[in-house]
């Protein structure tokens, strides 16, 4: 069975590169440009395994999305990895606390993606 992954980000570049890792890492991606369009993606998808989100977005950010997301039970199995340019320790401990599984910092590697994947256990189908 493919998993899942739900990109959100408003850059498409960025979208595109997370998209490319994740698929080259054997996940079915889809895109969201901001953290209201994810909502209605996510509700969309059949159990989506995973949703990288970035904190800077119009309409939703993305810790809007990730409490959003963390207070709806069926959605509770949803890996939430942030990846974003905020760095001070103050919001990755936000993040954490309202729900977020991990925190990744840009700009990133993949090697840093396939390490946060393996840390969280969706690195069972890596290419």
């Amino acid at each position: 069975m493919t998993l899942q992954a739900l990109v959100i980000d408003d850059s498409r570049a960025m979208r595109m590169i997370l998209s490319r890792m994740l698929e080259d890492c054997g996940f079915e991606v889809i895109e969201a440009q901001d953290g209201r369009q994810a909502l209605a993606q996510l509700s969309r998808l059949d159990h989506p395994a995973l949703a990288t989100v970035d904190w800077n977005m119009p309409e939703m950010n993305g810790y809007e999305f990730v409490k959003a997301v963390r207070a709806e039970p069926e959605y509770s199995n949803v890996t939430l990895m942030m990846v974003t340019t905020e760095t001070e320790i103050d919001q990755v401990v936000r993040a954490l606390a309202a729900g977020a599984n991990e925190y990744v910092m840009k700009p990133f590697t993949k090697d840093v993606i396939v390490g946060k994947l393996e840390l969280l256990g969706l690195a069972n189908g890596l290419q």
